[in-house]
């Protein structure tokens, strides 16, 4: 069963091959970056930790050892020791015979843990960690030997807190940096892995335009030595292909045109005493007369379409004004008597660069198409495509035909195809020659050539050629 169409439109597209190779440097860098910075943070945060409570804890073993001459039955004494020990920003309190004698009234007994002031009650020596008003501290407890007395020190850690901030700041920002770079080296590892499949790409596109003799240079690295060499060779075969069959079907145009003339001429003898013959006789003249020239007109496109893939086919360019000359082509054509020519004003000083005689062809082939399969043209129009400043002209040829459908659009400009309608017309005129040879000449000039339905809302085709215009 498939997908509803709005879970297909929610599906991501695929990353094309240079996001992919980007997106994989970076996310390796990323990784990279994140694994160093937490490893280096980890081992950094333990070490500094350890040496400042080393640190810490040594100093207070030297202040406890300080205040213990000062233990008597006068508390005073206690208090002025513990006011000369070189303190360094630390916490002292003595408890002793259940008295408390803090430097600092915010931080006496009630500031030290329970489980802190519970391990120095066994006599040994215990520090700690603890959080007091939302900041960390380091509280040691020392007892004092040969008495009921406990030397406690609490020492706040926020510099320390405030230093691994800091170092925490510094590697998030290596690793940003290290996945900025990461992502440039991409981009270019990208660049350089993707810059020959643009060559071939580039080359594949030439070869598609008509430039058969299109290849790719020699390249050092083997990897891509193969699918040059590959592509090479299939381009050869391709041109050679291609070569061989418009050789063929120009040798065959050439060698029909000799027994096409002597037909042409026996027909214009038999026409010239039609008058004598019996009327089925006369009949079957006509038929061959109108075959014989239907006949000629497909060899010449044959010849025509040979030149084309030959590449022998060179422009006689001079300027144009279009829309005198499509009117000048539609007067010249034999299916463009009574056509109404509509040139709109701001078309009407357009000038193009082309060849007179292949571009008449080209009006008059569409003029033919129409005549063949539309029901004969109703109009041929010259105007400009819509914008601030067109650099092209639009010339358009109109049908009362059925139109063409969506799907044969593109089909019927290619060799002998003249999609469905061809199955409907009611002579047997034309061999599906006429719109590729519009769309050769077309291309010739730079333009391009499309069918589409007509603006007015009446049924019929409307035939569009593009063509640049001269400054």
């Amino acid at each position: 069963m498939a997908a509803p169409r709005w879970i297909t439109r929610l599906r991501p597209k695929p990353l094309g091959l240079r996001a992919r190779i980007t997106l994989a440097f970076a996310l390796g860098a990323a990784l990279l970056s994140i694994v160093l910075a937490s490893t280096t943070y980890v081992v950094t945060r333990g070490t500094l930790v350890r040496q400042r409570e080393a640190v810490l804890l040594r100093q207070a073993y030297l202040n406890a050892n300080q205040t213990i001459d000062a233990f008597g039955t006068n508390g005073g004494n206690i208090l002025t020791r513990l006011q000369n020990l070189p303190l360094a920003g630390s916490k002292p309190v003595v408890v002793y015979q259940g008295r408390t004698t803090p430097i600092d009234p915010d931080v006496g007994l009630d500031a030290i843990p329970v489980e802190l002031r519970n391990r120095a009650a066994t006599g040994v020596p215990a520090r700690m960690r603890f959080r007091l008003d939302g900041k960390p501290w380091l509280g040691v407890a020392i007892p004092i030997p040969g008495s009921n007395a406990v030397y406690y020190e609490l020492t706040n850690l926020a510099e320390l807190n405030k230093t691994l901030r800091s170092l925490a700041a510094v590697l998030v920002g290596a690793s940003l940096l290290t996945t900025a770079s990461g992502i440039l080296l991409g981009m270019w590892a990208s660049g350089r892995a993707v810059r020959p499949l643009a060559q071939a790409a580039r080359a594949a596109e030439a070869i598609a335009g008509g430039r058969l003799d299109t290849r790719l240079e020699p390249v050092d690295d083997p990897d891509l030595r193969a699918l040059t060499n590959a592509f090479n060779a299939m381009a050869s075969a391709l041109e050679m292909r291609v070569e061989r069959d418009a050789r063929f079907a120009s040798d065959v145009s050439h060698e029909l045109r000799s027994p096409l003339m002597t037909l042409s001429a026996s027909a214009e003898v038999l026409q010239s005493r039609r008058d004598e013959l019996p009327e089925r006789a006369a009949v079957a003249l006509d038929l061959l007369v109108g075959d014989v020239a239907r006949f000629q007109g497909l060899v010449g496109d044959l010849l025509e379409i040979s030149r084309f893939d030959a590449g022998a086919v060179h422009l006689n360019l001079e300027e144009l004004l279009v829309g005198e000359f499509v009117a000048n082509a539609v007067r010249a054509s034999d299916a463009g008597e009574g056509v109404p020519v509509e040139v709109d004003d701001d078309a009407a000083d357009s000038i193009i660069r082309a060849d007179k005689r292949r571009l008449a062809q080209v009006v008059a082939n569409l003029l033919d198409n129409a005549r063949f399969y539309g029901g004969g043209a109703t109009a041929v129009t010259v105007s400009l495509p819509e914008g601030p400043s067109p650099e092209s002209v639009l010339i358009a040829v109109e049908d009362a035909g059925p139109g063409v459908p969506p799907e044969e659009r593109h089909l019927i400009f290619e060799r002998f195809a003249r999609g469905t309608g061809a199955g409907r017309r009611s002579t047997t005129e034309g061999a599906g020659l006429g719109l590729a040879l519009v769309t050769e000449h077309v291309r010739l000039h730079r333009g391009r050539v499309w069918v589409e339905d007509r603006t007015d809302g009446t049924p019929g085709a409307r035939f569009v050629i593009e063509l640049p215009v001269t400054e």
